[in-house]
């Protein structure tokens, strides 16, 4: 499968691309290689492996849905920057 001169141009058109001679040339062999290489893989015989949902095998990562004692009010405003009164200081994102 290849594509021709004309359809790179064509494609080219529809994404609003300005190229010249040169430039059309380089992607029809560039996109002429890319498609050359989706055969190759086209053609490789997988037939002695089973389908597969995923490429990894898949672990349930939820948690028991137990509660738990969460942090003290020290503990989480050990790392806070700038803090009043046990409450989070943060800078104004929102302007009038």
């Amino acid at each position: 499968m290849s594509i021709s001169l004309d359809e790179v141009r064509h494609v080219a058109r529809l994404a609003r691309l300005e190229l010249d001679d040169v430039e059309l040339a380089a992607f029809h062999g560039e996109l002429n290689a890319l498609l050359g290489h989706f055969q190759d893989v086209q053609n490789v015989d997988l037939s002695a492996f089973g389908a597969k949902p995923h490429a990894v095998s898949l672990q349930n990562v939820w948690s028991e849905d137990e509660a738990v004692t969460g942090l003290s009010r020290d503990e989480a405003m050990r790392n806070a920057s700038v803090s009043r009164a046990g409450l989070f200081i943060v800078p104004t994102i929102i302007e009038d």
